[in-house]
């Protein structure tokens, strides 16, 4: 057996904040003290100690295996510099989004996704990672190559979770076709007639692929037993869409109605953690502290910037209406856990995982000093 004691610490617990002690025993969570009631063990001095954080939705991976336009760097070195920036962040149980479903503007294919992959496999396998990473299919459904590149993840078991993406113009993430067009064409200098041809062909395309692929999505899932997030709905409609294709995680909602109709139909609502520390959307739709406020907020994802799902938490916190600490810590571990039904982690508690995070706070930045995943130090 082996024991290991944090000692002085402020822990973050389900809902109340514990002065004390807490003892891990073979990985797990085995006492929470009160002060002094050990004698050895690590002093953490007063910082906080945090559950470790749950990540559903970070593409970020992607950054460092295609650094740059015709770049493909190693798989698994790529692997190695995001989880160790996964693991520094805080966060213990990450997944990797990894989209199939491409289109002209797309850098990567199927084949890559698939090699990224392997590369978590085999680096889980190998004990050469800090975070323990699964699989997250982003799957483009008004994309005609949807289902073969899902083939490829057939029957993978890190496959733990499935969102359902239409990027197409003129609905959901781009309501605004104006909007868009000014984003777009500032991206690659199209001309007015090429958009429009673009719109126009998106648009087919969408009406002919993605409501047979959102049925066989629903279905594959539903045999797997693979959890199921919409993505960006923003009518009453998506969401009622949503509900009939078994969907349990609704993802970044761009309107108060979609999320407040995905709450009433007990959909978890995941936001992103960038949009609250940025004070809002980027593309402009609503903001995640709108819905916090609101009652409407459960889980908080890093998406692009890992480190920003920590940071949230403590923001949130300090300067939210409605939410304590434990609450807003809660968005970034226990909710995200239970979401995907992971109930052995994502709360400091006696039987859970000991995957803890030391936090320290220097002049409103949260520092991550040392972070444990099931009692063995990974940062």
């Amino acid at each position: 057996m082996t024991e290991t004691v944090f000692r002085k610490a402020r822990i973050v617990l389900a809902e109340t904040i514990h002065h004390g002690d807490v003892v891990v025993r073979d990985g797990l969570i085995a006492e929470i003290g009160d002060p002094g009631s050990r004698d050895t063990g690590l002093d953490l001095d007063g910082d906080w100690l945090l559950p470790g954080l749950v990540e559903l939705h970070t593409d970020h991976l992607e950054s460092h295996y295609a650094p740059r336009p015709r770049v493909r760097w190693n798989a698994a070195v790529a692997l190695q510099a995001h989880d160790a920036q996964i693991a520094a962040s805080g966060i213990t149980t990450v997944f990797d989004a990894l989209r199939v479903g491409m289109d002209e503007d797309s850098r990567l294919g199927a084949d890559d996704m698939r090699l990224l992959a392997d590369a978590i496999a085999a680096g889980g396998e190998r004990d050469r990672l800090r975070a323990e990473h699964f699989v997250h299919l982003r799957c483009e459904v008004s994309s005609s190559d949807m289902m073969d590149g899902f083939a490829l993840f057939e029957d993978d078991p890190q496959v733990r979770l499935v969102s359902m993406m239409d990027h197409t113009p003129g609905q959901r993430q781009f309501t605004s076709l104006e909007a868009y067009q000014i984003y777009y064409q500032g991206k690659t200098g199209m001309s007015d007639e090429a958009f429009a041809a673009l719109v126009q062909r998106r648009q087919a395309e969408a009406g002919r692929w993605s409501p047979g692929n959102r049925r066989a999505l629903a279905e594959v899932c539903r045999e797997r037993g693979i959890v199921l997030a919409s993505h960006d709905d923003a009518t009453e409609a998506h969401v009622e869409e949503a509900v009939q294709h078994g969907v349990a995680l609704a993802e970044f909602p761009t309107t108060v109605d979609a999320a407040r109709a995905s709450h009433h139909a007990g959909l978890q609502v995941l936001m992103g953690a960038p949009n609250i520390v940025r004070g809002g959307s980027h593309s402009g739709n609503v903001a995640a502290r709108e819905l916090a406020d609101a009652g409407l907020l459960d889980v908080l994802s890093s998406d692009y910037i890992p480190f920003s799902l920590l940071q949230s938490a403590f923001l949130l916190a300090e300067t939210g209406d409605n939410i304590d600490l434990p609450a807003a810590v809660a968005l970034v571990s226990a909710n995200p856990a239970k979401a995907t039904g992971m109930t052995d982690r994502g709360e400091i508690a006696p039987g859970k995982r000991a995957d803890l995070v030391q936090v320290h706070i220097d002049e409103g930045v949260p520092v991550v000093r040392s972070v444990w995943r099931q009692g063995r130090r990974v940062a």
